[in-house]
């Protein structure tokens, strides 16, 4: 007899909705989850699913089955520094704090898959692995966790990751093929020259005029040196440098952000952006250094693993509700640090619902879940372990 997944987690939406408005009403940040770690511990000790923390405030459970094979499911805990504006009854009580990115559905969803999943245990042909992340809008926990072991004893074949979408109406998942979020590297380049008066430039060496050439040259590494069929980004977001008009400063610092889509691109703009400013810096006679952080990676959705759960959705919510989306994300996501280690599948819950006013922009202070997504959410999560493990 085929499980009703659906049914299962409509039975439990009232319990759902109560989980995920506490931790709305009680946001916290990066890796301070004290909070919300402990509410996850004790609804883990409940329903008798053993767990170790892991990245100080995240949390690792595992449901074991009868079988070799592992699924991992993730759902990211954190809040953001964003003061809640809605008018509702679970409105965050947390000055400065709120879930403005849909994470204590994410949570909330986990925990339902997690009872779920735990009653038919004796079911699975395999094992299930539960990844509570810490930091997701920060640094990313999923490469600590990962560093720390969540995906092996056992090894997980599998993982997947989903988020709520206000763009896309509750009761719909949008799903992509391929590259689903960008690759991020925030930069910053520090241009020395030598100081002198405004009015006798002979005498110095100008940073500032320095830094205009390289913030255009660096423009041409994107439009001139990456396939025109492939999406890539680099932004200056500031330059500082000077006190006065007419002082020709020692230091300029340029900063920014690029975005690509695949791995060699990526690895590509690095060394360019390198070579294009020590070039110009020298051949002016400056000098200059370059920091280059290694930000989240690109998201790839595995093409067997988000076939599996385009498969298993359509059990829930039927064929015709989910959308295929035709670009990816030039928005970071840390589930990409799961899916360079294991074949996965991201995809975006609908949670949009304009009478409901659910379809505020997410990291905005309007931000709230329809809150009918959840029980839909849960069914896809526990519907793609089970197909996957039997």
């Amino acid at each position: 007899m085929e499980l009703n997944f659906l049914k299962k987690a409509k039975d439990m939406q009232d319990e759902l909705v109560d989980i995920r408005r506490d931790i709305h009403m009680h946001p916290e940040l990066d890796y301070d989850l004290s909070r919300t770690q402990e509410k996850i511990k004790k609804f883990l000790k409940n329903e008798g699913i053993e767990y170790v923390e892991s990245a100080g405030s995240g949390i690792c459970a595992i449901i074991r089955g009868n079988g070799e094979k592992t699924i991992g499911l993730r759902a990211d805990m954190d809040a953001l520094p964003i003061q809640d504006m809605k008018k509702c009854d679970y409105a965050s009580k947390v000055k400065g704090k709120m879930h403005a990115c849909g994470h204590d559905a994410h949570t909330t969803i986990l925990l339902g898959a997690a009872k779920i999943l735990n009653s038919i245990k004796d079911q699975l042909k395999g094992n299930v692995k539960l990844f509570f992340e810490p930091a997701e809008e920060t640094t990313g926990g999923a490469k600590v966790m990962i560093k720390e072991g969540v995906l092996e004893n056992p090894h997980v074949d599998r993982v997947i990751g989903l988020h709520v979408e206000e763009g896309i109406e509750t009761g719909k998942i949008g799903v992509r093929y391929g590259v689903v979020n960008a690759a991020s590297n925030p930069f910053t380049i520090k241009i020395k020259g030598m100081g002198a008066h405004g009015a006798r430039p002979n005498t110095g060496i100008d940073p500032v005029l320095m830094s205009s050439y390289v913030i255009v040259a660096l423009q041409e590494i994107i439009s001139r040196e990456l396939p025109p069929t492939d999406a890539g980004v680099l932004t200056i977001g500031s330059i500082h440098g000077g006190t006065a008009q007419n002082i020709i400063p020692d230091e300029v610092t340029i900063s920014g952000i690029i975005r690509t889509m695949k791995t060699e691109h990526r690895e590509y703009v690095k060394k360019r952006l390198r070579e294009i400013t020590e070039g110009i810096v020298k051949s002016m006679r400056g000098s200059c250094t370059i920091d280059i952080e290694e930000s989240y990676p690109c998201l790839y959705n595995d093409a067997a693993a988000i076939k599996d759960v385009v498969s298993a959705a359509s059990l829930i919510i039927e064929q015709n509700n989910i959308i295929t989306l035709e670009s990816p994300s030039m928005g970071v996501e840390s589930f990409a640090y799961f899916s360079m280690e294991r074949p996965s599948a991201f995809y975006y819950l609908g949670s949009g619902n304009k009478s409901k006013g659910t379809d505020h922009p997410a990291h905005g202070n309007l931000f709230d879940v329809d809150e009918d997504c959840i029980p839909i959410g849960v069914a896809i999560q526990c519907k793609a372990v089970y197909d996957f493990l039997k």
